[in-house]
């Protein structure tokens, strides 16, 4: 098997010989077919082509399709940094012989949707543009290659683009996905940090940095210390005075100082059974996590991998759950008790409870932890209604929905003045009752006689004349729609009845 690094997904992958950028091994082969969905053309871009041979005879790189066939290609001959071919499908065929040098293959694949696709090797240097969009394709975190920097004070210009995207929590790596790129003055010096299983160095002075636009959901999610913070159990220590030290789960917020929280379990047999509770008082978009151990130096505590449970009221714990193969997602942690590492959740959580569940731990579990993310809004949640009226609002919140009905106030939802209604209504009641009082006090002058009929029917007709006009009555019937896939929107039909008094 001469195949090394390979990622898929539906649209862009990632491929590489085996042992890239290391030299590739003797008399292997390495034959892999790709596809893009049906309908669609394939592209290829070479981001790196290294083969010992001059003549293509025993080792290559070949591309072929049911129809054409591309190289094929070795030694120093011009290669294509870019194929577009004219099928959706592409048998990849790396071959070698013997030989004493070279790296192999490095290629990356995306449909014809994606014509800005880069390769995993490209780095900010490369462009000279103040801002720019590209196509990052799935499998970049592991191919080799640094980054310095971090997501809030951006990244040295010499680091890999679509490496940086995945560090900074913008593109899942089995995923890929499209990065917008802001080119700003360098610093002086870059500070590294582990995020999403990517470590990026401690940079030095460099003229230009690069930034990633995202969509400004990468806040901190405040909960107090006291009540909205639970945990299994937490742990009780003696300092050097003898005093207890309470490692309690009020204390796991990551800008307070002191100790974590601590469990109160020690053993190191890998059994999820301690948990960290977050109660965000309602629900809220959680784009990611940052995550500590004990901060303590004395106490070498932490946890190296864990996973996130979610609910919301009157819902049961759910797991997240990965994009691709849909199995539960166990995150890299810390990997000492002091250095904050960061993960992002591609898709988000959309709830309001959250709990880590460590897996992996060094000791004894300590943790702090901040929540990143931001209230749900209009257009950032698929499952809230957009409110498109003044009125005033009462949300019911399921597991699933939120809907939202309209209470009184002084503008109904489409912009009719109850006012405006309400004093001609009152005006032609009065009027009413008066041509009744003066209807009255002309009858008692005719006892007899009238011209008029009865007094019997006089009323009857009289009742049939005025009862409609003061027993009309208007009512509204609010009717909400949503689509869990789409944006809830609001549907209001006013419905007029007559009504028999």
């Amino acid at each position: 098997d001469g195949c090394g690094h390979l990622v898929t997904y539906q649209d862009s992958g990632t491929m590489t010989s085996k042992n890239y950028p290391g030299t590739y091994p003797n008399h292997t082969v390495c034959e892999k077919t790709i596809t893009v969905p049906k309908g669609k053309r394939l592209i290829l871009r070479l981001g790196d082509l290294d083969i010992e041979s001059q003549t293509c005879a025993s080792d290559y790189l070949l591309f072929t399709s049911s129809s054409d066939q591309y190289g094929p290609y070795c030694g120093s001959m011009t290669v294509p940094k870019e194929l577009l071919l004219n099928t959706s499908e592409v048998t990849v065929r790396f071959e070698s012989g013997s030989h004493i040098s070279g790296r192999g293959f490095l290629l990356t694949y995306a449909s014809s949707d994606h014509p800005d696709l880069i390769t995993c090797l490209e780095r900010a240097s490369h462009y000279l543009k103040t801002e720019y969009s590209k196509f990052c394709p799935a499998g970049c975190r592991d191919v080799a290659g640094d980054i310095s920097g971090n997501m809030v004070d951006g990244y040295r210009d010499t680091s890999l683009l679509c490496k940086a995207a995945i560090h900074a929590g913008i593109i899942a790596d089995e995923l890929g996905g499209q990065i917008s790129v802001l080119q700003r003055k360098g610093i002086s010096r870059y500070e590294g940090i582990l995020a999403n299983g990517v470590l990026s160095r401690d940079g030095s002075l460099s003229d230009k940095r690069f930034l990633f636009t995202s969509n400004g959901c990468s806040r901190s999610l405040s909960f107090e210390p006291d009540g909205q913070i639970r945990a299994s159990s937490s742990w009780q220590s003696v300092n050097e005075s003898g005093d207890q030290v309470h490692w309690s789960p009020g204390q796991a917020r990551l800008q307070d100082q002191g100790p974590s929280w601590a469990s109160g379990d020690s053993s190191n047999n890998h059994k999820p059974r301690e948990w960290l509770e977050i109660d965000l008082g309602e629900k809220k978009k959680i784009t990611g996590i940052r995550t500590t151990g004990s901060t303590q130096s004395n106490f070498n505590f932490y946890v190296k991998s864990f996973v996130m449970n979610f609910k919301n009221n009157n819902s049961k714990w759910k797991t997240y759950k990965g994009i691709v193969n849909n199995e539960e997602k166990v995150f890299q942690g810390n990997s000492n008790f002091r250095d904050p590492v960061q993960n992002n959740f591609i898709p988000p959580i959309v709830a309001r409870y959250v709990r880590v569940v460590p897996q992996t731990w060094h000791q004894r579990i300590a943790l702090k932890v901040e929540l990143i993310g931001c209230q749900i809004t209009q257009g950032n949640d698929s499952l809230v209604w957009r409110k498109t009226s003044q009125s005033t609002s009462v949300s019911t919140k399921k597991e699933d929905e939120t809907i939202t009905r309209p209470i009184p106030s002084e503008e109904t939802s489409t912009g009719i003045n109850i006012t405006t209604v309400a004093i001609p209504l009152v005006l032609l009641v009065v009027l009413v009752f008066a041509g009744m009082g003066i209807f009255a006090a002309f009858r008692k002058k005719k006892k007899k006689g009238s011209p008029y009929g009865s007094a019997e029917a006089q009323k009857t007709d009289c009742w049939k004349q005025i009862k409609y006009p003061f027993a009309r009555h208007q009512s509204a019937e609010f009717t909400i729609s949503y689509d869990n896939e789409k944006e809830m929107t609001q549907k209001l039909d006013l419905i007029t009845s007559d009504m028999a008094g």
